[in-house]
C-alpha cells in the first residue's frame, strides 16, 4: 500500500467518544479466532475478516462502508469473538442481535494499550453508577490505514445496566 491507497474510511471519533448508544436488535454476523494470551495467531484475523465479508456479501447484507462496525470481545486468553455489523437480520446468515445500552469511549493509541483503555472505560462506567456486562473493542481501521491517517482509534464499548 502506498501513501495514497486507503482501504478503510477515515474515522471520526466524535460520535463514539463519551456517548451512550441505545441499540435495539442491532444485527451482526459472528466468527471467532484463536489467540495466545489475547494476541491473535498469525493470519487468523485476515482469514476471519475474509470469511465475514464473504458471508455478508453472499447473503446481500454487507454494511455500507461508512457504517462499518467490527466488535471484538475476548472470550478467554485463547479465543476472541468478532461481531461484524450487517445491514439487516437474516436467519439464513445466522445473524445475532445486540440490544441494550452501550457506553463508548474513543481512544487513540496502539493495540498494546487496550488493557489500559478498558480500565479507563471501567472508571467511566462506575462514574455513571452503571455495571458493565461485557466489553467490546471496535478497531476502526487496519494498521496500514492507521499509519496513513496518523491515528489508531480504538473504541471501547461497554454493554451496561443501571
Amino acid at each position: 500500500m502506498n501513501e495514497t491507497d486507503v482501504c478503510c474510511p477515515q474515522f471520526d471519533p466524535a460520535p463514539w467518544d463519551g456517548i451512550t448508544h441505545e441499540w435495539k436488535n442491532k444485527p451482526f454476523i459472528v466468527d471467532s479466532i484463536p489467540q495466545f494470551l489475547h494476541i491473535p495467531l498469525p493470519g487468523a484475523m485476515d482469514r476471519m475478516m475474509k470469511r465475514l465479508m464473504k458471508k455478508a456479501g453472499d447473503f446481500g447484507i454487507a454494511p455500507d462502508p461508512k457504517a462499518y462496525l467490527l466488535l471484538s470481545r475476548d472470550a478467554s486468553p485463547w479465543k476472541s469473538v468478532y461481531y461484524y455489523g450487517v445491514s439487516r437480520e437474516l436467519p439464513e446468515a445466522e445473524t445475532v442481535t445486540l440490544s441494550g445500552k452501550f457506553m463508548s469511549r474513543a481512544f487513540d493509541g496502539p493495540y498494546s494499550k487496550v488493557p489500559l483503555f478498558i480500565k479507563e472505560m471501567e472508571k467511566s462506567v462506575k462514574a455513571e453508577d452503571r455495571t458493565a456486562l461485557n466489553y467490546y473493542c471496535f478497531y476502526t481501521t487496519c494498521p496500514k490505514c492507521a499509519i496513513k491517517y496518523g491515528h489508531n482509534y480504538i473504541v471501547v464499548i461497554a454493554e451496561v445496566v443501571e
